[in-house]
């Protein structure tokens, strides 16, 4: 097998892939292309491709449970369509009306299914995210799992939802790191893959005071990291793994030091929400609030200040599966998105954002998710990878000036190219998208120097001018609502 995508050796907050340097940018679908068998994955990845996305997430064993926000997801299979890694033979039904699992048989559709996405995925140049386990939420949502002991035939003894994410029920973990090790072994020779080993880990769950603490949930976690080791034993080639430490349910608390240090994970994976809390190495700890779930809120300057804080961790980090607006399909919450998603990147992070306009029969979102977010995803791909992104670093202190309501990101190769986003970082109801006017001021070394403006909305640049070097040099903007790139060469 060919060198899997790796933390690239010059610069540890991009990967290689391929030879290349690359960002790991999405507009996703919800992670059910595979278990999910009406959906027409073909025709995602095509579209996915055409649009310069460079991930895909996918789920290959979590089922989610329908409800009245989004519905109709590629996560939510109806129980006939639901394609799991295990056969239903029976006797008996399962809590959602078909036949039990028989964990010892291994499903061939979904294998097949599977190595199709892999393989489709491998020839557009797409990075998948294979995540391996998940947590389960609730009551409700473990009875859809096929490890839930009223699903299958294979005496696992029952257990409380929160406890799926710990070691004590060691029969359980057995078929976990069975699941895990299949997975692995099947995939292992591809060379566009990640594996999370789960998604949105956490410990002290309500409902009950005995329910596993986060530290043993991290040590499951630490558990299932050696099972994808091990079944890698004859592989030259080792697979980044990727994930975070738990969080806390009680009150919540998204923990993050762990994650970019001891923890087993080459990749940090954090999803933007409320009270993520990360220590410079100091006693000293900070709570960013990056917006909550499905809420519409833009939240802006804590997403920018978390992946500065974080850039000088060793590790890249993802914003993993962002949901601040994704329930939102409306020019409102995918402007939302972009902006969020073109903070992150130029403050030297990687994005993912679920997009629910992709559904069963749907594969490439609607006419208006085609013309906005998925257009917009594209733009903001293809200028991140015009950027010399072994050399270019976040450089918050460049600006000496800017608009009124504006957050500006700078993502630079010193003396040479500097990105510049300015965003409107008012949230809704409070005058967000009312034209911004006024000017930057920079100081940049002696020489020539090529200005012009880019718009992420339509992934234009305004012609160029020349401006000469020097201390403080002031720059007139163009009106621009919501967001404005500006970038600035050396002139040759």
């Amino acid at each position: 097998m060919v060198q899997p995508i790796r933390v690239h050796p010059e610069n540890p907050k991009c990967f290689e892939f391929r030879g290349k340097p690359l960002v790991l940018v999405t507009a996703t679908e919800h992670y059910g292309a595979v278990l999910n068998r009406p959906f027409r994955f073909e025709r995602y990845l095509a579209d996915a491709a055409e649009k310069g996305m460079t991930l895909t997430r996918l789920f290959v064993l979590f089922r989610e449970l329908q409800g009245p926000t989004n519905p109709y997801s590629t996560c939510k299979p109806e129980s006939p369509d639901f394609v799991a890694p295990f056969l239903r033979t029976g006797p008996g039904k399962a809590l959602d009306g078909q036949p039990k699992f028989d964990l010892d048989q291994w499903n061939p559709e979904f294998f097949d299914r599977l190595h199709r996405f892999l393989s489709l995925a491998s020839d557009y140049g797409i990075i998948v995210e294979v995540t391996l386990l998940s947590n389960t939420y609730c009551p409700e949502g473990w009875s859809l799992n096929p490890l839930n002991s009223h699903n299958n035939i294979n005496g696992l003894e029952e257990i409380a939802w929160p406890v799926y994410m710990s070691l004590r029920s060691p029969r359980l973990f057995d078929r976990q790191a069975a699941h895990v090790r299949k997975i692995v072994q099947e995939t292992q020779g591809y060379d566009n893959l990640l594996y999370e080993i789960c998604n949105e880990p956490g410990g002290n769950a309500p409902g009950h005071e005995g329910n596993p603490t986060v530290e043993e949930v991290n040590e499951w976690q630490r558990a299932l990291a050696e099972a994808i080791r091990a079944a890698e034993t004859d592989s030259a080639e080792k697979h980044l793994i990727v994930g975070q430490e738990a969080f806390d349910y009680t009150p919540f608390t998204q923990l993050s030091d762990k994650s970019f240090h001891e923890f087993p994970v080459e990749v940090v994976n954090i999803h933007p929400l409320p009270n993520t809390v990360y220590s410079d190495g100091s006693d000293r700890a900070r709570s960013y609030d990056m917006g909550d779930f499905m809420s519409k809120q833009l939240k802006l300057r804590a997403v920018r200040d978390y992946c500065l804080a974080t850039y000088r961790e060793p590790k890249p980090l993802n914003l993993d599966e962002d949901n601040v607006a994704s329930q939102y399909k409306d020019l409102d919450g995918w402007t939302i998105h972009r902006k969020r998603a073109w903070t992150t990147l130029l403050s030297g992070a990687h994005y993912d954002y679920i997009d629910f306009s992709i559904i069963n029969y749907c594969e490439t979102g609607t006419p208006e998710s085609q013309r906005c977010i998925r257009a917009w995803m594209g733009h903001l791909s293809r200028f991140v990878h015009s950027v010399d992104l072994i050399r270019a670093r976040p450089l918050p202190s460049f600006l000496k000036d800017q608009p009124s309501h504006t957050l500006a990101s700078v993502f630079a190769v010193a003396g040479e190219d500097y990105c510049v986003y300015l965003a409107d970082e008012r949230e809704l109801e409070e005058g967000e998208g009312e034209p911004i006017h006024g000017g930057i001021a920079f100081d940049l070394p002696s020489g020539d120097f090529k200005v012009s403006c880019y718009s992420p909305a339509t992934g234009l640049y305004s012609p160029a001018m020349i401006s000469g070097g020097g201390k403080e040099v002031p720059l007139d903007l163009p009106e621009f609502e919501h967001d404005l790139v500006v970038r600035i060469t050396a002139a040759s």
